[in-house]
């Protein structure tokens, strides 16, 4: 990944999100407010302009999105999915008394925006690095900043979290929390994935839960993204964001339990597949 500019995933992300919102029927799976307040925050940080997102929110767009689902069928629609099991996993842990929400690898992504004002007694956490963190900052000055929303600037290829965390005065350790990581741990290697996790059991109280998504191991040990899985793994290696780590679903109870989590795959929403993404929680 690219540190010296901010991340072309977390763009397409984002502009894949507001092309998605003019999809029939999404907004019985999206979480309200989000692709307004996502085409706004891209707005505001200068990446595009008002006339791009109109253009992205065209149905001719939805189509060309559609026509290149070939290669990874379901992945269109999946981020729709994925978004409202990353917001309802917040939702329920701070209904069950979690205080602390931190967002791994945040990108541009704007629940902690939203969130915010509705949960005033909860303090939500962004951690990315700094090309992308800081074109962040920007885009939410210009919507209107939170007191509750705290955006971290930092490369954790370069500090540990726990000593990030630390250092901020504002976040305990001790606190029961709410982590997500949507998105993430397919671009880390594997020892900094358990490191990743380790850290986040050591940072959290008893009760916290983690929310992510991952990428299932093909036969041939390489991350499965179906049919047409040289051909994604090539370009994405390619655009200089490759997928590192991957796991067979089998294998994740005991991998989770060697970082200090539990699986939980009672929690709604656990256990499914959209896309080539599983989603899964673990609790402490």
């Amino acid at each position: 990944m690219r540190k010296d500019k901010p991340s072309r995933t977390a763009y397409k992300v984002a502009l894949n999100i507001i092309t998605l919102g003019a999809k029939p029927g999404m907004d019985k799976i999206f979480p309200p407010g989000i692709v307004e307040a996502t085409a706004k925050l891209l707005v505001a940080s200068g990446l595009v302009s008002a006339t791009v997102v109109r253009w992205c929110s065209s149905q001719i767009m939805v189509s060309v999105y559609e026509a290149f689902d070939w290669m990874i069928p379901g992945q269109f629609e999946a981020f729709a999915h994925r978004k409202a099991f990353c917001e309802r996993q917040v939702r329920e842990g701070i209904c069950k008394g979690a205080t602390q929400v931190l967002i791994l690898g945040a990108g541009y992504d704007t629940l902690g925006w939203r969130l915010a004002p509705e949960f005033t007694g909860v303090e939500f956490f962004e951690i990315d690095h700094q090309a992308t963190a800081q074109l962040k900052a920007k885009s939410i000055e210009a919507m209107g900043t939170r007191d509750n929303l705290h955006l971290i600037s930092v490369d954790l290829s370069e500090r540990r979290l726990a000593n990030v965390l630390t250092a901020n005065k504002s976040w305990d350790r001790a606190a029961q929390s709410v982590m997500l990581a949507e998105g993430l741990l397919m671009y880390l290697p594997d020892a900094a994935v358990r490191d990743l996790l380790s850290q986040c059991a050591a940072m959290t109280g008893a009760g916290s839960r983690i929310a992510f998504t991952y990428i299932g191991t093909n036969a041939d040990g390489r991350p499965d993204a179906g049919p047409w899985t040289r051909l994604l793994l090539w370009s994405l290696k390619l655009n200089g964001e490759p997928w590192l780590w991957s796991i067979r679903p089998e294998q994740l109870n005991r991998f989770l339990e060697e970082t200090g989590w539990m699986s939980a795959p009672e929690l709604l929403g656990t256990n499914n597949k959209h896309g080539v993404e599983f989603f899964a929680v673990a609790v402490k």
